[in-house]
């Protein structure tokens, strides 16, 4: 199945997926180029042909004359990385961080409570892998993150007897208006553990600005350890485009090749995300195996990443197995109605004090006044704070770099190790210290740890208090 992957031929269940993956652009290029007056602008109509791309240029969350205006402050970024740009408006946000997104996936984590509990090492991998596609359900919305500040944290707990610790690691510092390419990328590193697994993800984003879409390559490194059964588990997740930024509805598709391997036994499973079609052939499914060390099939997988994925044993022709059915793995959870930012319940509950520890860390995500601001629906003040704490940021960068000082994360460790991944390698990889659990230990062991209103701590991940003044 495509490249090195590549399943047995003949006529497999679903043999005409490689073919279809490689050549998804023929398919899902629905673009209109000089549409409007404007230059190389891709207006895509996921419900639709190249027909009716005119119409749905018009169509969208922007007034025509917002359309003209960011057309025209975007386009000379057209092909660059605009990973660290801090001069988009608010209205466009959804009153969440990078580093809270992170906790997203954990929703379905009881799918690795039961890899690990599972003797079969190939269903290990189907409930593994399943879990890791379960939360692109919530990956398809279409409002921005908050950019994290350095130093800002997100914890949870609560949920699924889980810790939760993220913490953004690096930062590239954008000037006050525009972009800055930088050597140094936003990066962000989680932690995740309960009596079943460790979770470990370095995460950094690469992106392409295509125009009117945006291209986003997941450089990073994601490790699960199973405690029982005693393996780790490596994710290589595919790239995303989010289509129709400014003209048009704005849509999100996952497309190509989803690899996970056990490490300790060469085992893994390739899923493809199959591209949006014409009128919608394709949208979000999801097909593939799990292959035995071998490279022999071994379980088929199918289903749509918004919706449900089943399995079912197959032969070395990658046919179903004759006595045997589909099995439901997965499927996503009822979610609110008509919610403004398309919200699952437990992204509301990631923004909930609910899921805070005791005695939360004053850098928690969710005592950011810009994002608490934009969730109460203030969006002029929401504005206004997201340009104080951008401010503030420069300036630590400026007393940093006047002092010779170094960023050093206080979670987390960045190793001398390089991963390699589809994008290019990654270079820094950090590691859990440890020390929140120290930290938390002390915490929730104390009796003379004061109660404390989280909702009256101020937001602060500064590194020197007279950043301020700056």
């Amino acid at each position: 199945m495509g490249s090195k992957d590549e399943k047995p031929s003949s006529s497999g269940f679903f043999s005409a997926i490689s073919s279809s993956v490689r050549n998804w652009g023929s398919a899902v290029h629905k673009s209109v180029n000089g549409l409007l007056g404007y230059e190389g602008l891709e207006v895509i109509n996921p419900e639709g042909g190249t027909d009716d791309a005119e119409e749905e240029a018009h169509r969208g969350r922007w007034k025509q004359e917002e359309r003209d205006s960011y057309w025209k402050m975007m386009q000379k970024y057209i092909g660059s990385d605009v990973t660290s740009m801090v001069t988009l408006p608010v209205i466009i946000f959804e009153p969440m961080t990078m580093i809270q997104k992170m906790a997203e996936l954990m929703e379905y984590s009881h799918l690795l409570d039961l890899a690990d509990e599972c003797e079969d090492p190939y269903m290990r991998l189907v409930y593994s892998s399943s879990w890791a596609i379960s939360v692109y359900y919530a990956y398809q919305r279409t409002w921005k993150p908050f950019n994290p500040i350095l130093g800002e944290t997100y914890e949870m707990v609560n949920h699924g007897g889980l810790t939760f610790i993220s913490e953004q690691v690096s930062h590239s510092y954008a000037p006050a208006f525009g972009v800055e390419v930088s050597h140094h990328p936003p990066m962000g590193a989680a932690h995740a553990e309960n009596e079943h697994f460790t979770y470990d993800i370095t995460s950094k984003l690469k992106t392409k600005f295509l125009g009117n879409s945006l291209e986003i390559y997941p450089v990073g490194r994601t490790r699960v350890k199973l405690k029982k059964a005693g393996v780790i588990l490596d994710l290589v997740p595919p790239p995303t485009k989010v289509n129709n930024l400014i003209f048009g509805r704005t849509w999100v598709d996952s497309f190509g090749e989803m690899i996970m391997t056990n490490l300790t036994t060469g085992d893994k499973v390739v899923l493809y995300f199959q591209p949006c079609g014409w009128f919608g052939a394709g949208r979000y499914e999801v097909d593939g195996y799990v292959y035995s060390a071998g490279e022999e099939p071994k379980i088929l997988m199918t289903g749509k990443w918004n919706e449900s994925l089943s399995c079912q044993p197959c032969d070395q022709e990658g046919e179903p197995l004759p006595g045997t059915e589909l099995k439901e793995i997965w499927r996503v959870a009822a979610v609110p109605e008509k919610d403004k930012f398309q919200y699952t319940y437990f992204a509301h509950a990631i923004n909930s004090f609910e899921t805070a520890p005791k005695k939360l860390l004053a850098s928690d995500s969710r005592l950011r006044p810009d994002r608490y601001a934009l969730e109460k629906g203030d969006l002029a003040k929401s504005g206004a704070e997201k340009t104080s704490l951008e401010e503030r940021q420069r300036a630590e960068k400026r007393i940093r770099e006047a002092r010779g000082d170094q960023f050093t994360p206080r979670w987390f460790n960045m190793t001398s190790e390089v991963t390699a991944t589809p994008w290019g390698d990654l270079e820094e990889i950090y590691e859990y210290n440890g020390k929140y659990t120290e930290h938390r230990v002390r915490i929730d062991s104390s009796d003379s740890v004061n109660e404390v209103d989280n909702t009256s701590i101020e937001f602060n991940p500064w590194q020197y208090s007279d950043s301020a003044s700056q």
